[in-house]
């Protein structure tokens, strides 16, 4: 794994795992996406993850209309790399995913790397009353699902969004998943460095414990050598742990309120911003320094935010 001098902070700002019931932080409409977006990046984050959100009930869209009304405000408010979803919202087609990152043509997309059971019914359980009428069923619903990223289909994502100068945050769910990426990397099909972001906690795949996260970081370096760098995401209350152990290992950190609706135990988040935040002020008490947008890119070999399509 490359090891930097500075830690490259993402945000997810909004994702489709929550929804609007389980709370009212959540951002929905383009202004908020916006609004939080550009804190996020103003209290440090260099990289946005973005999603989308239909604005009339909060459901998750991959429909480029909606990522027209805030994209083009964040770009004039801020310069962070911007990266889109192609893993939109759950259930979706492939060509459903991938339309916001082929209109955008932006700095990053997400790649999942591997198809899995992706559970997140057990969210229903805890509530009694929701807001909208697609919110229960569309959580229920994951106990008979399977997120699928085969390898046609991830094939023709990288394909497609490679053509316009794309990179990717390859999402990496269970170790096999790295095995995947390395498929694609003898083919020659991505270029080197790889920006890997392990995902842990999510129910079918790898679980939200240290000695998985440096497996997966072994594993990588076995496959990968110095030709990558490493970031972790740790689902709800194993965000900010995860995410510090993997900064003083060397790696870099994503936070935000796709990953995890609270700031503290039992305490909701009331902003991105304020998960950003603090994992900045984490690091910088470990005297770990944070990289910037400019940073950021130099280190990922990003083609920059005036060769993206918003």
């Amino acid at each position: 794994m490359r090891k930097s001098k500075k830690v490259i902070v993402s945000c997810a700002v909004t994702g489709s795992i929550h929804t609007p019931t389980m709370t009212p932080y959540l951002p929905i409409t383009p202004d908020q996406i916006a609004s939080e977006a550009i804190a996020a990046a103003e209290a440090g984050a260099a990289i946005l993850h973005l999603h989308a959100r239909n604005p009339r009930d909060g459901s998750p869209s991959q429909d480029p209309e909606h990522f027209r009304m805030f994209l083009p405000r964040i770009k004039q408010s801020c310069d962070p790399v911007v990266n889109i979803t192609t893993g939109g919202g759950l259930g979706m087609t492939l060509d459903q995913r991938l339309a916001a990152a082929l209109w955008a043509k932006p700095e990053v997309a997400s790649m999942n790397m591997g198809s899995l059971n992706f559970n997140i019914s057990g969210a229903a359980d805890k509530i009694k009353d929701f807001k909208e009428p697609w919110e229960r069923p569309y959580l229920e619903r994951t106990k008979d699902f399977i997120l699928s990223n085969t390898f046609t289909q991830i094939e023709r994502g990288i394909t497609e969004l490679s053509a316009n100068g794309t990179r990717f945050e390859f999402e990496c769910y269970d170790i096999g998943h790295l095995y995947n990426l390395a498929h694609f990397v003898d083919r020659g099909m991505v270029k080197t460095p790889f920006f890997i972001q392990g995902v842990f906690g999510i129910l079918g795949g790898i679980a939200p414990e240290l000695e998985h996260l440096l497996h997966m970081r072994d594993t990588a370096d076995r496959l990968f050598g110095d030709d990558y760098y490493f970031s972790c995401l740790g689902a709800g209350r194993h965000q900010m742990p995860l995410a510090t152990v993997n900064a003083l290992k060397g790696g870099h950190v994503r936070v935000g309120l796709e990953d995890s609706i609270y700031i503290g135990k039992g305490e909701l988040a009331k902003s991105n911003a304020d998960q950003v935040a603090k994992i900045v002020r984490i690091l910088k008490e470990l005297s770990i320094d944070v990289a910037t947008p400019a940073e950021a890119r130099e280190m990922l070999g990003l083609k920059g935010s005036d060769n993206v399509g918003f």
